[in-house]
């Protein structure tokens, strides 16, 4: 029945199987012998919540409708490639038992209507990459356009479109024999065969290896915090101990930072949030895999010999440089946006940690780098003058808690509540609010330094360390409830960098449980201006803190709100993390400018935060912007307590 030239149709469809068979574990094992050689990552247990994973971002394409056109178009494609799939398997196996996995009338059906609006959805598609061009697709760092292997799989698919509905007559191609074989479904079905196998080799030599790896990639993606940084080594836990420090060669990193590369869809996604990318900085999150991804493919060729290290361009100084890793913010919003769960800041970490190794800083990061390691502060500050800040509170009520001592909350302050004029009057204001509503409160003063947060994400891991051990003695010779913060930064460290029993808390949850508690006597203000609540990132997207922050500002009588088109999971960094309150990264525009030209966009007149960071950067771009008397950037806590006291808004100067 399928037979071709007096040859058997089963012969044919063996030998095809054959070679494709032959192709592609090749293919794939020339692919992943880089992962063979990568460092060692554990990915297992928690099974169900990574099934839960696979199903809901995986199969069920959850991320994709964020952007509404793109999204569709690719869940028509990945739904027709799993209802297609049964098809081209019965296909295959048609020559060697005709009828055999005959699916039904109903699966016919349902498979003529996938056919068709998969191959419009190619149609489509390809006309956005020729036509449209959206801006995501077209990378200002790219060196080259994917654009040609994208049309060449779009056409692909529909040839498989086309031969399948020229097979049996799909109903979309009226008028054609619907009786296998004939003149033109016996060439159809062939077509149809060789094209299949013919798509499933090219899949790993370009961007669509992706179509093999992704879904392995959301299953075994991180559990973990997005704010819990991987350590330098899962083999060798004694850092003393470690040869090298960083990822230097694509050998040094794992073998989940590189499926990573290899998953990458070449969307767009994580650049077209991006902040840095968006500031014009040298920094494209899409370009970080797009690199390591072709730089793989350059080192483990399908063809030839592996090109060992020294025979390559620097994977960190060329292929990726220097500057693209310290623009790099740690926001997390292309984590948070890529449809396929890529981790980004574990590598650009990791590849930090081997600059600052090699000795590669900016030279602005210096001096507060040596800082924090002379005296527990980037700001070079005494660390007597650390507790300075609490004469400023009600006299008495909050105390520098000594060794052996106890309290109900101990204010973790970190470097910028303690000794910057401008965020320490937030720590004021949260210590009296904590002290109005009867909480006993209390700090660390002198013997507290730097959570080492901002070290850690900048790649100095043992400057990092050093700060922990410190804080650590002291926390643990004390006995308190819980740890309170106005620093999501340092938060985000207390949390998921340390080794704490006791819970740690945001000051925003805890003026929330106040509030809940009928504790905060809250009166309207004196102004009819419009509010808006700008999500920091270590805050929200990597503690997944946004109500708390609203319910309190939103609870003031008589308070208006907005919401800027940026918010919570999306919301836009303000440009401050990784030290970069200390140094000017290559941009043609603040981040803290942008942010308070969203803010602009709806009408806000003030913006407030929960970050002592956000609060300083959005001030200065308030400044810089030209706003000053007419926009005002505050801290949560600073507001609560303007409410709390009923003192009148002093007016704005226009």
């Amino acid at each position: 029945m399928y037979d071709i030239l007096g040859v058997s149709g089963a012969a044919v469809q063996t030998l095809l199987l054959l070679l494709a068979a032959s192709a592609l574990t090749y293919i794939l094992r020339r692919r992943f012998g880089l992962l063979r050689l990568a460092a060692a990552e554990p990915r297992g247990g928690h099974w169900g919540e990574r099934l839960r994973r696979l199903l809901v971002i995986g199969f069920g394409q959850a991320r994709q409708p964020r952007y509404l056109v793109a999204g569709v178009l690719h869940i028509i494609l990945f739904a027709g490639f799993l209802v297609l799939s049964l098809r081209s398997l019965s296909l295959m196996v048609e020559p060697y038992a005709p009828g055999f996995l005959s699916l039904g009338e109903p699966y016919a059906t349902l498979k003529d209507w996938t056919g068709l609006l998969v191959l419009l959805s190619c149609v489509v598609a390809a006309w956005r990459r020729v036509v449209v061009k959206p801006a995501r697709y077209h990378d200002r760092h790219a060196s080259q356009s994917h654009t040609a292997e994208a049309l060449l799989i779009l056409g692909l698919i529909a040839v498989l479109m086309i031969a399948d509905a020229l097979i049996d007559g799909s109903f979309w191609l009226t008028g054609l024999s619907p009786n296998p074989p004939g003149e033109i479904n016996l060439p159809a079905f062939w077509i149809h065969n060789t094209t299949i196998l013919i798509f499933l080799c090219l899949l790993p030599l370009g961007k669509h290896f992706h179509v093999i790896t992704a879904l392995p990639n959301v299953f075994l993606s991180n559990l973990n915090p997005s704010g819990k940084i991987k350590p330098p080594s899962y083999s060798e836990s004694n850092f003393d101990a470690l040869e090298s420090v960083g990822v230097s060669k694509l050998e040094d990193f794992t073998w989940k930072q590189t499926l990573d590369a290899y998953s990458c869809v070449d969307c767009g996604r994580c650049s077209d949030h991006c902040p840095a990318y968006a500031t014009g900085t040298p920094l494209s999150p899409r370009m970080l895999s797009i690199k390591t991804r072709d730089a793989a493919y350059a080192a483990y060729p399908i063809l030839g010999n592996i090109v060992p290290p020294q025979e390559r361009p620097a994977l960190v100084g060329e292929t990726i440089t220097d500057a693209e890793l310290w623009s790099c913010t740690t926001c997390g919003a292309c984590e948070e946006a890529c449809p396929v769960m890529i981790e980004y800041i574990d590598r650009i970490v990791d590849m930090r940690r081997f600059l600052v190794d090699d000795g590669r800083l900016p030279a602005a990061l210096q001096k507060p780098l040596a800082a924090l390691e002379k005296r527990g502060n980037p700001y070079g500050k005494m660390a007597r003058k650390r507790g300075e800040w609490v004469a400023e509170v009600a006299p008495g009520e909050v105390r520098i808690l000594a060794p052996g001592e106890s309290c109900e909350a101990l204010y973790f302050t970190d470097s910028c509540a303690a000794f910057d004029p401008r965020v320490q009057q937030t720590a004021v204001a949260f210590a009296n609010i904590l002290t109005q509503a009867g909480v006993n409160t209390a700090t660390l003063g002198a013997e507290e330094v730097d959570s080492g947060h901002e070290a850690r994400r900048f790649g100095e891991e043992g400057l990092f360390m050093a700060l922990r051990e410190k804080n650590m003695e002291a926390l643990e010779s004390r006995s308190f409830q819980r740890i309170v913060t106005s620093d999501p930064h340092a938060l985000n460290s207390l949390r998921n960098d340390y080794t704490i029993q006791q819970p740690v808390v945001h000051h925003s949850q805890v003026l929330a449980e106040l509030l809940q508690a009928g504790k905060l006597p809250l009166q309207a203000l004196a102004d009819h201006r419009r509010y808006t609540f700008h999500d920091p990132c270590y805050l929200g997207r990597h503690n997944g803190e946004y109500q708390n922050p609203r319910s309190v500002l939103e609870a003031i009588p008589g308070i208006q709100t907005v919401e800027m088109e940026r918010s919570r999971k999306r919301s836009f960094c303000c440009g401050g993390g990784s030290l970069n309150l200390f140094q000017e990264t290559e941009c043609d525009r603040r981040m803290g400018e942008m942010r308070v030209d969203m803010a602009a966009d709806v009408g806000a007149e003030v913006v407030v935060t929960a970050c002592p960071f956000c609060l300083v950067n959005l001030e200065d771009a308030v400044k810089t912007t030209g706003r000053e008397g007419a926009m005002e950037i505050i801290d949560l806590a600073e507001l609560v307590q303007r409410s709390i006291n009923g003192a009148e808004q002093q007016p704005l100067e226009v």
